[in-house]
């Protein structure tokens, strides 16, 4: 399972419980959460000067194993077994570039919370509690 998947699983199990109205609010508040998480990083790279990138290590263990004989007793063998891990490594960026990335995520943003706000609006005409 990934990570992202991970996340959101206590997501979904909260969706299911909420009501229509909040449902709708969430989804209509989904994009500008996005950009807020694009802006965040945006900011921390050009702070830090560099992008974090993740990157998989992946290396396969030699171990071994146990097994049962259908007369219940056990027996041992080699096997392998696959181990991965993520890190951050950095990442060359250029701070110019990112600089007007970040502007335009903040302009988006900015036009996305209006949007937003107008969604809110109808969810709440539409699902009066």
């Amino acid at each position: 399972m990934t990570r992202s998947t991970l996340l959101l699983l206590p997501l979904l199990a909260l969706a299911a419980c909420s009501t229509p109205r909040e449902q709708c609010i969430s989804a209509s508040n989904r994009p500008v959460a996005q950009l807020d998480r694009l802006i965040s990083v945006a900011r921390g790279n050009i702070s830090r000067g560099y992008a974090l990138a993740e990157v998989q290590d992946v290396r396969v263990l030699h171990t071994s194993c146990e097994g049962t004989n259908e007369d219940g007793s056990t027996f041992r063998f080699p096997c392998e077994e696959t181990e991965t891990t993520t890190r951050q490594e950095p990442v060359a960026i250029n701070v110019a570039e990112e600089r007007i990335k970040l502007a335009q995520l903040e302009n988006r943003r900015e036009q996305s919370a209006r949007a937003a706000q107008a969604r809110i609006q109808q969810c709440i005409a539409v699902h009066p509690e």
